[in-house]
């Protein structure tokens, strides 16, 4: 539609009206499917509901001195039908235009995150939504609480986290969305304060952990540093880790564990195997092993973590010696027991044979 609505639009409208106010009569249905049809036309064309209402009632008042002054009623019910299906279809028109973006925007994020798309044309496409895939970029993921809670693009929590982001940072090139029920925030790698202040609000409306992978250039980084952030948590849940906020950069170690899996197999079987012929299996004994490393090899401190006597803890730790005849105490044995109790975690050993 035009600027303005055009001759045989405003010579229509006045027919409509004077025809109402001469025979009492409704609109019809063609007549409202056309109002609507115009009204859709707008929203295409850009023009706001609130001036197209304002110019439709102005070529109303222009009309009136030609309408006979005893239909008053009929033409105020007339404009009432007619701006209503008007507005009617340029609402659809605004909530069809709505889907279109929201699914070029999940088509775009899933291009993103998934490195399925033509760089090249990722790149031109990722300008329209904020970001600049020449620069570097790093990726932080949030994923809810003890009871996980699927967070999509309009869920509270994101539209909490998103007024936070930006009200203190504006157009900084952040991109915050939402995947596989996680929420993530992409943002320059330079610009580190953006992702911690991200960590901060998400970790208030969501609980639960937040991941950060590292810094890497490109449209590719951002493939990158999204999996070592998802890799992150995942290790986070294996470990047991209690730290709310995981930086990739600071779990390097356990990447290079996994590497070659059949070599930590070999090590936590060797090395851990002969606990199952404890009394009650391997994982208490396990258990005592990982508290004991995790208080920096403290027996008092170890023991009051575990709810044990000094003299029980004590036990376990000579029971460990003397199945495995390595002794959690000497710093060489202590390294190799470590890396196994590390390595039985990543695995999930004893639950499941390596």
């Amino acid at each position: 539609m035009a600027p303005e609505m055009t001759n045989d639009e405003l010579t229509d409208y006045a027919r409509i009206l004077a025809e109402v106010c001469a025979t009492g009569r409704r609109l019809t249905r063609d007549e409202l499917q056309a109002l609507r049809a115009r009204g859709e036309r707008a929203a295409d064309a850009g023009l706001g509901l609130r001036v197209l209402v304002r110019r439709h009632l102005s070529a109303t008042r222009a009309i009136w001195p030609t309408l006979p002054y005893a239909a008053t009623e009929r033409v105020l019910t007339a404009v009432e039908h007619a701006v209503d299906a008007f507005a009617e279809g340029h609402e659809r028109a605004q909530k069809l235009a709505v889907r279109r973006e929201e699914a070029a925007r999940r088509e775009f994020v899933d291009d993103l995150l998934y490195g399925r798309s033509d760089l090249g044309r990722l790149a031109e496409r990722a300008e329209r939504f904020g970001l600049l895939l020449s620069r570097a970029h790093a990726v932080a993921v949030a994923q809810s609480g003890a009871a996980p809670v699927a967070v999509d693009d309009m869920h509270s929590a994101a539209r909490q986290v998103e007024d936070s982001l930006f009200a203190r940072f504006g157009e900084r090139r952040i991109l915050l969305t939402t995947k596989d029920g996680r929420l993530i925030c992409v943002a320059p790698g330079d610009e580190d304060d953006v992702l911690a202040f991200f960590a901060e609000q998400a970790l208030a409306a969501l609980g639960g952990r937040i991941a950060i992978g590292r810094t890497h250039p490109g449209a590719g980084g951002v493939v990158h540093s999204y999996e070592e952030a998802l890799n992150a948590l995942d290790l986070a849940d294996r470990l047991h880790l209690e730290d709310p906020v995981l930086r990739a950069v600071d779990l390097l170690v356990y990447p290079v564990l996994t590497r070659d899996r059949q070599a930590l197999a070999d090590l936590v079987r060797s090395t851990l195997g002969p606990l199952r012929a404890a009394r009650g299996g391997a994982q208490p004994l396990l258990d005592t092993l990982t508290a004991y490393f995790a208080s920096g090899c403290v027996v008092a401190e170890t023991a009051r973590d575990l709810s044990l006597s000094v003299r029980a803890l004590t036990y376990r730790l000579e029971r460990i010696r003397t199945l495995t005849d390595a002794d959690p105490a000497e710093p060489v044995h202590r390294y190799t027991l470590q890396t196994a109790v590390i390595g039985a975690r990543l695995l999930g050993w004893p639950e499941n044979e390596v």
